[in-house]
């Protein structure tokens, strides 16, 4: 097992209350990524949210190896807090055209084109590559996404910031899209999202609790409530482990919510 290392990243729509998952910071803190392995298919952040991000949308896997060498982004959200009437947006409430996508992210009327749904904690969303976003302030989110960090900027509502609207109208999908997810049951365990990049589950531990990881898959452990021991060694909410490939078996202890995340 192998304990991902948190970084801080300032942002302008940041929070200085991180807490319970870090200290609080006298910087505006919008985004921990972890980091330590080489070759992670994925990359996890944790999102703090007091202003809305940009509209913005993410290309798919072709067309970011054609034009930034990268792969493409498709990711998902674990809603773990959120302040009355928090939001989150995703796809459009009704389909529109390429055209009306590029004035409407100048006018900034792309805010009452997309559809916003409320967020509460424990709630989980889906964005696939090339559906256009945006996250609403008042959040604290676990992000689970392919490692890229390609984004197109649609409208930033006037921050002194680029936009990438060629890019961005060229991938994005004109029409709505059900972001909110519907938990599924499989081996006690809650099926968040099953996507071809990830999966995946949430695992509330209340005492004990064992498994076998898959043979062959790595995966990736993430505490984000309270606190307990994983196979002896004691872990809390806001890190992120990596279990290789071929781990026996993990016995889990405390009182926590897990999520686990595999191929």
């Amino acid at each position: 097992m192998i304990r991902l290392t948190p970084s801080f990243k300032e942002k302008v729509w940041g929070s200085t209350r991180l807490e319970p998952l870090f200290p609080n910071s006298q910087n505006k803190i919008g985004e921990v990524w972890f980091e330590g392995v080489d070759n992670l298919p994925w990359l996890v952040k944790f999102l703090f949210t007091t202003e809305k991000l940009s509209v913005q949308v993410h290309p798919d896997d072709a067309y970011a190896r054609i034009h930034h060498n990268s792969h493409g982004k498709t990711e998902m959200w674990y809603v773990l807090a959120a302040e009355p009437g928090a939001q989150i947006a995703a796809g459009f409430r009704e389909t529109i055209t390429s055209r009306r996508l590029r004035e409407a992210s100048l006018s900034g009327e792309i805010e009452n084109l997309l559809q916003w749904f409320d967020a509460a904690p424990g709630d989980t969303f889906y964005i696939p590559s090339g559906t256009v976003h945006a996250i609403g302030a008042g959040l604290t989110l676990c992000e689970i996404q392919q490692h890229s960090d390609v984004t197109y900027r649609l409208h930033d509502y006037g921050r002194p910031r680029e936009l990438h609207l060629d890019q961005a109208v060229e991938v994005s999908h004109l029409g709505p899209h059900p972001a909110r997810r519907t938990t599924a049951q499989k081996d006690h365990s809650d099926v968040l999202v099953s996507c071809p990049y990830f999966t995946t589950s949430r695992l509330c531990i209340s005492n004990s609790k064992q498994y076998i990881p898959p043979i062959g898959s790595p995966e990736l452990i993430i505490i984000v409530e309270g606190s307990g021991s994983m196979n002896g060694t004691a872990v809390q909410a806001g890190e992120v482990w990596y279990l290789e490939a071929g781990v026996g078996k993990i016995v889990f202890s405390g009182y926590a919510i897990l999520l686990r995340v595999q191929p």
